[in-house]
């Protein structure tokens, strides 16, 4: 098996892992029960999370709970306050992904990417496939596959009707290699997203981009931020219509209940990469620590 199905399969497994455990969760299930609802034995269930995230089972499973769910919301609100008005991506670029968004003009986006080239390829990440779509100001798209890949493509040439639209995972590879690495430092160069929405939309997205790394916040706080703290529903909307997943971090926005609410990549997706980014966080600075 090459490394690129056994990303695929390693990520299978775990989706497997929090599918049973939502529906098991009041019974507390043994680390042992949990590895079974995963098809694996208790064994190739450790080794196969030291593969994929470097904790143990028993500790990812308690980052995806509704109880860290709530932690997470406990977190000083200055820091999240210090980070939004100052516009730093996060307050610790060490376990950020630096990125800066780009919009397209308004004249741009009524010729629906007249004269625009853009390259796609699909990709294994540490979530599954992926498909991602770059041009030469910077990513305009992310998604991973959870439909047929046709479909997939259908969608981009929806969004994107005019643009020159070519397969090429040589011009996509070296991002990809890119986002999801978090030990970036300050003087790393930035991502660089190329984006298409409303006014509205890009006001919220951008506030997406500013939430660290392995936080979370809630819809009204996004409404807050960006000035329009009755816009709750509306954000929820914006955030729906985020076109680059991950990079444009919705994930990390979750109900004021501690829920971790919907997401359009998948709900188990998101709780895998919620809690990814706490084993990473927590790797990071044990490491520093030390």
């Amino acid at each position: 098996m090459d490394q690129f199905e056994q990303s695929l399969q390693d990520y299978e497994r775990v989706e497997q892992a929090l599918q049973y455990l939502e529906g098991n969760f009041k019974e507390q299930p043994t680390l042992a029960e949990i590895a079974a609802g995963a098809n694996l034995s208790e064994f190739h269930f450790q080794k196969l999370f030291s593969r994929w995230v470097g904790i143990s089972p028993k500790r990812f499973l308690q980052y995806v709970t509704k109880e860290y769910a709530k932690q997470l919301l406990q977190s000083p609100r200055s820091l999240l306050d210090v980070t939004y008005d100052s516009g730093l991506s996060s307050p610790g670029r060490l376990y950020d992904l630096f990125v800066k968004c780009e919009a397209i003009t308004p004249g741009e986006y009524k010729e629906k990417g007249s004269g625009l080239t853009i390259f796609y390829g699909f990709h294994p990440s540490p979530f599954g496939e992926c498909l991602l779509s770059v041009t030469e100001r910077g990513i305009c798209g992310l998604s991973f596959v959870k439909t047929p890949k046709s479909l997939m493509l259908e969608s981009l040439n929806q969004q994107w009707p005019m643009a020159t639209i070519t397969e090429s995972n040589e011009e996509t590879q070296p991002y990809i290699e890119q986002i999801f690495r978090i030990d970036m430092q300050s003087d790393s160069a930035p991502l660089h997203l190329f984006i298409k929405g409303t006014n509205f939309q890009i006001k919220v997205w951008e506030a997406l981009i500013r939430i660290p790394f392995a936080a979370a916040v809630t819809y009204e706080d996004i409404a807050r931020h960006i000035g329009n703290p009755g816009a709750v529903r509306a954000v929820g909307t914006a955030i729906g219509k985020n076109p680059i997943p991950f990079l444009i971090p919705c994930h990390r926005v979750i109900r004021k209940m501690g829920e971790f609410g919907n997401y359009g990549e998948g709900p188990l997706r998101k709780k895998a990469i919620l809690g990814w980014e706490a084993a990473k966080y927590h790797e990071s600075k044990t490491s520093l620590a030390g």
